[in-house]
């Protein structure tokens, strides 16, 4: 949880500073949100059957490993600004309510990767089964989720 506080009282203040310094990026973001969500898309349909999991590699590294990439999570970094920039900004800028808004999306963030977590475990034997057809409709999600955002 406290990762997940950093990310976001980064993401806090990174929005702060977009607020204030730049603020005609909003079309350049669309087109690199767009274009990941795209590059997902293509990586979905094209990922092989194999998970690739070694079942020999120590928990304690996977799990350092996990938290530092949280750092580099588009999802929890996008999560943070859009977040940030749409409910908080155009009413709260002290560094207080960033600091108390921060540890809030920080909580969120976390009972929200831990019930995907869950719901994760109890459906995996099912999408295992169906995993290119479960693959084909959450490319084709991310494909509309794309072109929605120029709409």
């Amino acid at each position: 949880m406290r990762v997940f506080f950093i990310i976001m009282l980064l993401c806090s203040y990174f929005n702060l500073f977009l607020h204030n310094f730049i603020p005609k990026i909003e079309w350049g973001m669309k087109i690199l949100g767009a274009a990941y969500m795209l590059y997902l898309a293509f990586k979905m349909l094209s990922s092989s059957k194999n998970n690739g999991q070694n079942k020999e590699t120590d928990k304690n590294n996977r799990f350092i490993t996990g938290m530092l990439l949280q750092f580099v999570n588009p999802k929890a970094i996008l999560y943070g600004i859009t977040v940030v920039a749409t409910f908080v900004m155009p009413y709260h800028s002290s560094n207080a309510s960033l600091i108390l808004y921060s540890f809030f999306l920080g909580l969120v963030g976390f009972f929200s990767t831990f019930s995907w977590s869950m719901f994760g475990s109890v459906f995996q034997k099912f999408l295992s089964r169906h995993r290119s057809g479960f693959n084909l409709v959450m490319a084709l999600l991310l494909v509309y989720s794309a072109i929605s955002i120029f709409w």
